[in-house]
């Protein structure tokens, strides 16, 4: 338990620093990030700009495997959590997953940073850090937590690489639509894992969930 608790402190820790380095940058207006950012940018731009199918197809992918749509199948887990008598369990993922959102807004007010002038789709608010990559970085971890003690060993396998995927391709579709930089997106993920993390180390799920927090004692016996 000691050792999974420095490893995630010490990776949370890691990913803190690439965020502050990736708002620095910015803010500081590094050429080096801006760089990045065009060289993403520009080219699917370009590609995307004659294909509205292909635009059409990732904004409905985003939308679909989206933040919100995260949020909506959270709020069952939480509601099954609940009926079992999973406190812990509901508590993680409320603070975890439905909060992720303050989280989001509240770095994006002190980043203050516009969304790229050639997006394909509209965004709602600002565009340090991606929300979309923050909430999928949260909430896949989170929800695996929560799944993987209860299915087996193969199924864990497939639901973990399929977690991958989900995170790097929605992450991916965001700049494929122009609508957020390449920097957006990486900062989302790292601040992501580091509310993950946080949750992890302060509120941690009692798995499985199909199990309550504590089992009442017998009548007539003492705990």
């Amino acid at each position: 338990m000691t050792l999974r608790k420095g490893w995630l402190t010490g990776s949370a820790a890691c990913a803190l620093s690439l965020y502050a380095l990736l708002w620095v940058g910015f803010v500081a207006q590094w050429p080096w990030i801006d760089a990045l950012d065009r060289f993403a940018l520009e080219p699917l731009h370009d590609f995307g700009v004659d294909r509205p199918g292909w635009v059409a197809g990732w904004d409905v992918l985003c939308t679909v495997l989206g933040p919100i749509a995260f949020r909506l199948v959270t709020l069952v887990v939480i509601a099954f959590a609940l009926l079992r008598r999973n406190l812990r369990t509901a508590l993680f993922l409320v603070i975890s997953i439905e909060l992720s959102g303050l989280i989001t807004e509240a770095a994006k007010a002190a980043a203050n940073r516009p969304r790229p002038i050639e997006a394909f789709v509209p965004g709602w608010g600002l565009s340090f850090p991606s929300g979309h990559a923050l909430g999928l970085m949260v909430a896949v971890p989170a929800l695996l937590m929560i799944a993987l003690p209860v299915v087996r060993r193969p199924t864990r396998v497939f639901l973990i690489v399929t977690g991958i995927v989900v995170v790097v391709v929605i992450g991916a579709g965001r700049v494929v639509l122009n609508v957020h930089h390449p920097s957006d997106v990486l900062a989302g993920w790292a601040l992501g894992y580091v509310w993950f993390v946080v949750c992890v180390l302060s509120v941690p799920p009692v798995a499985p969930i199909t199990e309550a927090d504590e089992t009442p004692a017998a009548h007539g016996t003492s705990r």
